[in-house]
């Protein structure tokens, strides 16, 4: 919008579009190897201790021998994504402007495919940045159907994952999710409405609401991120995709009587019985 090469001063230039002429004269300081330590430290801490806010991080990363001050703790927090579950679910920042649906999921006997899918955003730590993950869920048979990477926290990233799971697997009865602006946004609920799928949002703080992905995310950062220390999001992108892979076709659950996301997927879902 503010190009040097204008004929209008740069002063003008400002003035014609109200804005500060400090931001056009700010150069963004790299990010130390020190923060991005803190920070991978933070999000491993607070996937084991979500309940955990600034004081407690900043305590527990001097137990791990890090003197970190509380409030550069809640800097490098914000950074992230993350808040302690008290508040909110972690990444769930919600906007004043957007509706709220209610949990739709308590009390119901959830046993087929495709009845309830489920979606969440996760911080993924890199040698030297970080990016973030957004996986869709099959409730029952816990097969992610899409996911997305994304250097920031906008909803199109979120829309373009909820668009493939959509276009490979049809649409589900039930969506649930947080409460954050990327989820309650016009963006991605216009899409559900669009395909006739009920709207459900857990209540603020309670991730037990949507455990299964919640589940997910420690087993993905465990099994992989956290052993990988990926250089970059393309690196990310190649991993992830064996990870995801592996996952749905190879991997057994205690939970599913030791059988794979696929195979519960297709096998409960409607329709699958009478063709087989």
């Amino acid at each position: 919008m503010i190009t040097r090469e204008h004929p209008l001063p740069l002063i003008t230039q400002c003035k014609i579009l109200n804005l500060s002429r400090s931001g056009i004269y700010y150069s963004p300081m790299l990010m130390s190897d020190k923060d991005r330590e803190l920070m991978r430290l933070i999000d491993e801490i607070h996937l084991n201790y979500p309940y955990l806010g600034t004081r407690g991080i900043r305590n527990e990363l001097r137990n791990k021998g890090r003197k970190v001050g509380r409030s550069h703790v809640r800097t490098l927090m914000k950074k992230m994504g993350v808040e302690a579950l008290y508040r909110k679910p972690r990444l769930t920042k919600t906007h004043p402007e957007h509706t709220i649906y209610p949990y739709l999921l308590r009390g119901l006997s959830i046993t087929e495919a495709n009845a309830v899918w489920c979606s969440d955003i996760t911080y993924i730590p890199m040698r030297k940045g970080f990016c973030y993950l957004v996986a869709i869920m099959d409730w029952v048979s816990r097969k992610v159907l899409a996911w997305r990477l994304s250097n920031t926290l906008d909803t199109s990233f979120c829309t373009e994952a909820l668009e493939e799971a959509l276009s490979l697997y049809g649409a589900p009865q039930i969506f649930n999710t947080d409460q954050g602006s990327q989820f309650t946004s016009d963006d991605f609920t216009n899409i559900l409405k669009k395909h006739d799928i009920k709207i459900s949002m857990d209540g603020q703080g309670r991730w037990r609401d949507n455990v299964f992905i919640e589940r997910l995310w420690k087993s993905v950062k465990y099994e992989d991120v956290y052993l990988k220390a990926y250089n970059s999001i393309a690196e990310v992108r190649r991993g992830l995709t064996t990870w995801f892979d592996r996952y749905n076709t190879q991997r057994r659950h205690q939970g599913l009587d030791d059988r794979t996301p696929d195979e519960v997927y297709w096998s409960t879902l409607p329709g699958a019985r009478d063709a087989m």
